[in-house]
């Protein structure tokens, strides 16, 4: 069940069978070229589609205009009120669109998919632009004028969301005159004075959860080059001042075996020791260090050759030295489990529904996330979807396993959108209203059908022109 190569005749002949005949004949890399396409016979090149849209043609006029400083910064400013006007469009627009669908939480997705954005942050626009819409506004009507920035209004929109009814108007009343430099400290206040004046037992509610500020923060998603991630926190005095003296004593400890990394560094290695339960001081079993490792390495870095080669941390989604891998696991007590090494290109199948652990890995890497349109999830943590329903036919295979989060992949099962497999990892989705999305490793690509280029990301474009 092998889909058929070539990716490009693929994309073409699923778009051609929902629109007219379009070919494509271009496809720019970000490194490859940072400008747009030129339709040519233009003079200096006019802007066919890509991150630049006809409503900017009149602020490119005048640059191409310009031979001042003065010229570029009048053509900037012309360019931020056209923006800011089409910002406000949207959040009408996305307005428009909830009063469509009133009960559809499913009807989230495709709207944020026309946005070019993930469903969590289409989620988070619609409540914004809804908020603006019916509870502030005098907000809204300074954003709808052209008198406000978008983004500053989501701002007061994201912060009243939680308020009462006339708690949000009374924010609304005060702050629509000042929208345009509000600070964040300022609205915070009238924020906590409409609480306290409307909603007397939340405000006591929160203000008594916020009194035990303790928390322990580890910021895995933010892995450093050197293997490194920050840690922060807000300890009971006791707690810190016992945690403290277990790392300075931990410290001296490793100067003592001979270690000459700094005072900070030894402290470091002891949180470590601490956390394995390795300290002997804590007289507490040993359970080593169990490393679960999915490394993506060239066969140099396996051989030692000279040279800087990185490995991918799986879990984190981020690159390290592979020297640190080997430092990682060069540490005593440490368990390593070494797991076969999976071809990507290899066709694996099984005549069973559920999907074999095999395939499943597999999946995961040539995925690395949520397959929807601009979803960011990890695939380590979503299901193994069938392409093509088990029920109708599709077989558990490489060519028809794709991993989807849990939200995205009821999306698929109850919803009218649909996906294909164009190659191992690339797939055409096809949104209830007809919007056609090309995902792979790269991220998302909109080609819904229409004249001239469709991009999703900086740099990154498909030209698609009528055959002739």
């Amino acid at each position: 069940m092998r889909p058929p190569s070539g990716l490009a005749n693929q994309l073409v002949t699923a778009v051609a069978e929902a629109a007219p005949r379009w070919s494509k004949t271009g496809r720019e890399r970000a490194n490859a070229s940072r400008q747009p396409p030129v339709e040519k016979g233009s003079g200096r090149g006019r802007t066919v589609g890509g991150p630049w849209s006809d409503g900017h043609m009149a602020a490119t006029t005048a640059l191409e205009q310009a031979d001042s400083s003065a010229g570029i910064l009048g053509a900037v400013r012309a360019s931020r009120v056209t923006a800011d006007r089409e910002e406000a469009r949207i959040l009408a627009l996305a307005v428009d669109w909830a009063e469509l669908h009133p009960d559809d939480e499913l009807a989230v997705a495709e709207l944020a998919a026309a946005l070019r954005i993930s469903t969590d942050a289409g989620r988070s626009l619609l409540d914004e632009a809804v908020e603006l819409a019916h509870r502030l506004r005098r907000t809204w009507a300074r954003v709808q004028a052209g008198d406000l920035p978008a983004w500053r209004a989501r701002r007061v929109a994201r912060s009243t969301l939680h308020l009462s009814r006339d708690g949000a108007v009374y924010v609304d009343r005060h702050v629509a005159p000042f929208a345009h430099r509000i600070g964040p400290a300022q609205l915070d206040r009238l924020i906590e004075e409409a609480l306290v004046r409307f909603e007397p037992d939340v405000a006591d509610q929160r203000r008594l959860a916020a009194a035990d500020a303790r928390h322990v923060a580890i910021h895995t998603e933010q892995v450093g080059y050197d293997g490194t991630v920050h840690v922060q926190g807000d300890l009971d005095l006791a707690d810190a001042l016992d945690l403290d003296a277990a790392l300075s004593a931990g410290a001296a400890r490793l100067a003592d075996l001979g270690c000459t990394d700094s005072l900070d560094v030894r402290r470091a290695h002891a949180l470590g020791e601490l956390a394995r339960g390795t300290d002997p001081s804590l007289d507490l079993p040993g359970s080593g260090r169990n490393v679960v490792l999915h490394v993506h390495v060239t066969p140099d870095a396996i051989t030692d050759q000279p040279g800087t080669h990185l490995a991918r941390v799986d879990n984190t989604r981020s690159f390290v030295d592979a020297d640190q891998v080997r430092t990682w696991c060069g540490t005593p007590g440490t368990t390593i489990t070494v797991r076969p090494v999976l071809d990507l290109a290899e066709h694996l199948s099984s005549s069973a529904y559920e999907t074999p652990d095999r395939l499943a890995e597999q999946a995961t890497h040539l995925d690395g996330t949520c397959v929807f349109p601009w979803c960011t999830r990890s695939a380590r943590r979503a299901d193994c979807d069938h392409v093509r329903p088990h029920a109708e036919g599709g077989s558990t295979c490489s060519c028809n396993i794709a991993r989807l989060c849990r939200r995205h992949h009821r999306l698929k099962t109850h919803t009218g959108w649909t996906y294909t497999v164009l190659e191992l990892g690339s797939y055409l989705w096809t949104s209830p209203h007809g919007l056609q999305l090309l995902r792979d490793r790269e991220g998302t690509l909109d080609v819904t059908p229409s004249s001239g280029a469709r991009t999703a990301e900086p740099g990154r474009h498909l030209l698609l022109v009528p055959e002739t």
